[in-house]
């Protein structure tokens, strides 16, 4: 028999309408699935934690990171789009990468995410070698982190441009075979594409065509920056036939209104990393954009460089950002608002359960339903920051923290508990992770400035 757990007396945000809120109420976990959540359960077997100061919820899902740049964390928090792209790939510190630097890297990464609570991620990855894919995925399996490993081409310049035919080699083939030849696992399988606005619009076509021989969630970056309204990418792939469900869109800050309305209705996903963008110069974040056409927008850290890999930070800005666009409208008309037009309630949904159903994972994860398996997170709401608390929605989205998350579990295994990672050496994940930083520092030249700011 496996183990079980009982949380009790906890606040619960089960994320489900058929399940409901909970003032307090239990959680029973039984091997890796919820098998009850209602007031008062008992189980002899259970392993009983006390829950009565905490808010239960799913586990955060991260639609889009790229999850290796935990090494070069803090590095870019001045850098545009241009900037950042010119100091990680074409020929750069990306490329400089060994296998072992890839595995320590997602690990790090991995770590960080979960010690947030960010209990799934999707890892928009643009490994070198087979070898350096073979060590990303082992990073991933080792944190113990679900995870859709996006398998992409290098970050090399004859990759990365409008005329590029070069596509995936048959390891493409190798690696789902290898690591993804059952959906029953944490991790699964995506391809993260170019898109018609960095390769050739035929090696597109393709390799969207190839995600769905191989039952891949398909990523790309597409309709952001100055030339998102000039390329108008995703009308050409609606009148191609080729938006669907298992298409994820990451970004779409400058598209026009119509698009966001062809991708809702095709049922393709929206990833807006809203500090990132705000900051580096995608565009205004599209969340209300998506919203008004019909869309439910998923959210994504995107860099570790320039910004924390926590989700909470993600949901405020995310928030926020909405809310001010549309104050800013009535302000121009001389009104002010009353009501505001996004809730928090929306934001935790946009983080939780649509992200789940982005990643093709909603029958598995994404509320807190009897069946699902037990990803799910626990914040302590006698920290300073959120003591009293009156909402507990209100709080998680707009006040929470990654010090307030006190336990994770992901598929029914604790991975934090009292507020400490388990199963992990961090003093050993540490040291690694210098002497890679170190080595991708030797192996790089950047000028003095630069080389201040990373060392």
């Amino acid at each position: 028999m496996g183990t079980s757990y009982l949380l009790k007396n906890g606040c619960v945000l089960s994320m489900d309408s058929s399940v409901g809120q909970y003032k307090r109420a239990d959680v029973l976990i039984e091997d890796s699935l919820i098998t009850a959540i209602q007031p008062d359960l008992s189980c002899i077997e259970a392993e009983v934690i006390d829950a009565s100061e905490m808010i239960i919820l799913p586990g955060l899902v991260d639609t889009h990171r790229h999850v290796w740049e935990s090494l070069v964390k803090t590095a870019g928090t001045n850098w545009s789009l241009p900037v950042y792209l010119q100091n990680l790939y074409y020929g750069a510190m990306g490329s400089k990468l060994r296998p072992q630097d890839s595995y320590i890297a997602n690990l790090l990464g991995s770590l960080e995410a979960l010690n947030a609570g960010v209990t799934t991620v999707l890892d928009w990855s643009m490994p070198y070698s087979p070898e350096h894919t073979n060590e990303l995925i082992r990073g991933l399996q080792d944190a113990g982190i679900r995870s859709v490993f996006a398998y992409g081409v290098p970050g090399e310049t004859p990759y990365w441009n409008r005329e590029s035919q070069l596509t995936y080699s048959n390891d493409v083939r190798r690696v789902k075979e290898q690591y993804f030849s059952s959906r029953d696992q944490l991790l699964t399988f995506g391809l993260a594409i170019r898109g018609p606005e960095f390769s050739h619009w035929d090696t597109t076509v393709k390799e969207i065509q190839l995600a769905q021989e191989l039952d891949a969630i398909c990523s790309m970056h597409v309709g952001f920056g100055s030339w998102g309204s000039v390329d108008r990418s995703v009308s050409k792939l609606y009148e191609a036939g080729l938006l669907n469900p298992g298409l994820n869109v990451v970004h779409g800050n400058t598209m026009d209104t119509d698009e966001y309305k062809m991708l809702a209705d095709s049922g393709a996903s929206l990833s807006v990393t809203p500090e990132v963008e705000m900051m580096m110069g995608h565009g205004y974040p599209a969340t209300g954009y998506f919203l008004e056409n019909g869309g439910t927008p998923t959210l994504g850290v995107d860099v570790v460089t320039s910004t924390g890999g926590d989700m909470f930070s993600q949901m405020k800005f995310a928030l926020q950002a909405e809310r001010s666009r549309e104050n800013e409208q009535l302000l121009l008309q001389g009104e002010m608002p009353g009501e505001l037009n996004l809730q928090s309630s929306q934001v935790l949904r946009f983080a939780t359960s649509a992200g789940a159903k982005a990643l093709g994972l909603e029958r598995k994860i994404g509320t807190l339903t009897p069946g699902k398996e037990a990803d799910l997170i626990m914040i302590r709401t006698t920290d300073l920051n959120l003591f009293p608390v009156h909402d507990p929605v209100g709080a998680v989205v707009q006040f929470a923290n990654p010090s307030n998350v006190d336990t994770v579990f992901v598929a029914g295994r604790p991975v934090k508990r009292e507020g400490k990672l388990l199963h992990v050496d961090l003093n050993e994940v540490r040291r690694k992770a210098l002497d890679s930083k170190e080595y991708l520092l030797s192996q790089y030249r950047m000028s003095d400035a630069e080389r201040i700011v990373f060392s």
